[in-house]
């Protein structure tokens, strides 16, 4: 089966054919080169292709995905606006502008963003903090596919396995040159590269070089599956992914999930959730939150006094109030929202919710609070209680590190270092080891 738009399947009428002649061996075939992530260039090996093969120049397409209508065309994965690139992976959508940032009063879990108080009654829009790509793992110039599963045979024929080269070459191909990887794999050898892999790898290790070959629509759904069907509810990752991700990216995940499993995701999380944190994890699916550009601050105005009155101001505290602002109005307009509370009421709208709400639905709401707020700092916390106390929650840190490696990644690093005083690569290193970290410090990109 075959999702509309996702990568990976041979164009109609065939397979891989390199445009012209056989396939001619490069003297000395294509060792993994240190540092170089693949292979170097070889004299007397593939010339670029016409035609069928993989041209390194193409602007952002990858030869076998459908050009427009796949997920670059669609704004960012879970780009949430603040200097975050607007198309997944690579570059910004053309004509679309990063979405303004709101200076305001300096906020204490926000110093990095914005100055003093503005003066006057309309305060401009700050441009975004951060602009072009904020993404550590970009295209791989000249990158092929039949090349690359050459690779990756070679790493797990005969005895043993050759993890370093599986390492090497995923940590440097970004999301749409690695899937295809799937199909060619299969029209080469006749095998299916994810069994290769299982039967190979182990551990987390495993799991994550598992989900670096999944579209980014296809591994969030299969998340969320794994988050409501799993044992016990991960309530916390329904909530990251629902709340981070982009109108068009939450319509493909709902898309696949329903073809993968048989039921829609909606009817997934009524069946698995109850009460409050059920409306809101329905009403965050249903992918239909304002995302216009401009912010009226008089109607942030009044967001904020329907807030303070229905949960400050009033015995009991109406929820469905909170709901209906918190996942129908655009990112830019609630973060002038959450900046006229704390002018009206003295104190941040997290301190509110927490004060009036209890259990998952106040976690609920403070995360999405969290990540409209200020995206890279929610994910560096996200990745700090990971790692912290025993054990590690290797789903989490997996899921953000693969899910944020094209989008924001370094804004989380930076967000990372100003909130705990230590890199992310740090914080990996000290938490993880072999294979396995190797492999997620390629994502994290460096330390700072």
């Amino acid at each position: 089966f075959c999702a509309p738009g996702y990568p990976g399947y041979p164009p109609a009428g065939g397979s891989y054919p390199p445009a012209s002649g056989p396939y001619q061996q490069a003297p000395g075939g294509y060792p993994p080169q240190p540092g170089a992530g693949g292979y170097a260039p070889q004299a007397g090996g593939y010339p670029p292709q016409a035609g069928g093969g993989y041209p390194a120049a193409q602007p952002g397409t990858y030869p076998n995905m459908p050009p427009a209508g796949g997920w670059g065309a669609q704004p960012g994965f879970g780009a949430p606006g603040g200097g975050m690139p607007q198309g997944y992976p690579g570059v910004p959508a053309p004509g679309q502008q990063p979405m303004p940032v709101y200076p305001g009063a300096p906020n204490p879990s926000m110093p990095g963003y914005g100055g003093g108080v503005p003066t006057g009654p309309t305060p401009p829009a700050a441009p975004a903090v951060n602009k072009g790509y904020r993404g550590t793992i970009k295209d791989f110039p000249g990158a092929d596919p039949l090349r690359d599963v050459e690779v990756l045979r070679k790493a797990m024929k005969g005895f043993g396995t050759d993890e370093n080269a599986i390492i090497e070459l995923l940590g440097s191909r970004s999301n749409k040159q690695r899937v295809p990887l799937k199909a060619a794999y299969k029209t080469t050898y006749g095998k299916d590269l994810v069994s290769d892999l299982k039967s190979e790898l182990r551990g987390n290790f495993e799991s994550l070089v598992l989900a670096m070959l999944k579209a980014p629509a296809h591994f969030d759904a299969s998340e969320l599956r794994e988050a409501i069907s799993g044992a016990g509810t991960d309530e916390a990752c329904l909530i990251e992914i629902l709340s981070s991700r982009s109108n068009a990216e939450i319509r493909e995940i709902t898309k696949i999930y329903k073809t993968e499993y048989g039921k829609s995701l909606e009817d997934a999380i009524s069946g698995d959730t109850s009460g409050h944190f059920r409306r809101l994890l329905v009403s965050l699916s249903q992918g239909n939150r304002d995302e216009k550009e401009t912010v009226d601050i008089s109607m942030a105005k009044q967001d904020a006094q329907k807030l303070h009155a229905a949960g400050e101001n009033k015995v009991g505290t109406d929820e469905s109030q909170f709901n209906a602002i918190l996942c129908a109005r655009s990112k830019p307009h609630l973060r002038q929202v959450f900046h006229e509370y704390q002018q009206m009421c003295g104190k941040d709208i997290e301190k509110s919710i927490c004060g009036e709400m209890s259990g998952n639905v106040e976690s609920g709401m403070v995360a999405v609070v969290k990540c409209i707020k200020n995206t890279p700092a929610y994910f560096a916390e996200r990745l700090h209680k990971a790692m912290q106390g025993a054990g590690t929650k290797d789903r989490t840190l997996i899921r953000i590190m693969v899910s944020r490696s094209e989008v924001d990644m370094l804004d989380i690093r930076q967000e990372y270092l100003r909130l705990y005083g230590k890199s992310l690569y740090t914080a990996i290193s000290g938490d993880t080891s072999g294979d396995y970290k190797k492999l997620l410090l390629k994502l994290c990109g460096g330390s700072d």
